[in-house]
């Protein structure tokens, strides 16, 4: 890794932000709307086999994974498939609460470091093995945006729970803008 230049440096910055935004939304969730550990397992019937702990550790996944794979020497290789799966943080608040904010204290430490443009190789299973070039700043959108795509799955499970989240939990920030919510993500413009 080497030093960003000035517009490579502003554009991480505003992933981190990002970043950090969607990762304080499922510490938000974790520290004023869920109650109990059950509902983190709690198994909704309408995405079967889903539950709120696993889509938060599938979700943090995603940027544990590319951190870590940045810390590394390059050439650098990145799969998001090797995630390891039935983790504390899946049935444990707190754990999950530990998790997400070692990710957001890390995503402090690397992205400063990096390049937008630092170039990886992802390999990923689709069933069969594909290896694609790309870099650490659109994986690190990717994995921000992923993580929108999993919290909407949260608010769907949490419905089931009768546990009302904030308006802007699980949308992303193109819909946030484009109905002009006033929400952390939705106060850029196109």
């Amino acid at each position: 890794m080497s030093i960003p230049s000035s517009s490579e440096a502003e554009s991480l910055e505003k992933l981190l932000f990002v970043s950090k935004t969607v990762l304080l939304q499922a510490v938000d969730l974790l520290d004023n709307h869920l109650t109990s550990n059950d509902q983190l397992t709690f198994s909704s019937q309408y995405l079967p086999g889903s539950t709120i702990g696993k889509h938060l550790r599938h979700a943090r996944d995603h940027f544990h994974l590319l951190l870590d794979c940045m810390t590394k020497a390059p050439p650098r290789t990145l799969s998001y498939d090797t995630r390891a799966r039935n983790t504390p943080m899946e049935s444990s608040r707190s754990s999950a609460k530990e998790s997400l904010t070692e990710t957001i204290e890390q995503l402090g430490k690397v992205i400063p470091m990096a390049n937008s443009s630092d170039v990886l190789t992802l390999h990923a299973v689709t069933p069969f093995l594909q290896e694609f070039q790309t870099t650490f700043g659109r994986e690190l959108w990717f994995a921000a945006l992923h993580c929108v795509h999993h919290w909407s799955m949260v608010r769907v499970i949490a419905g089931e729970m009768n546990i009302k989240l904030s308006d802007d939990f699980g949308f992303a920030p193109s819909t946030l803008i484009y109905q002009d919510r006033e929400a952390p993500l939705g106060k850029a413009r196109i």
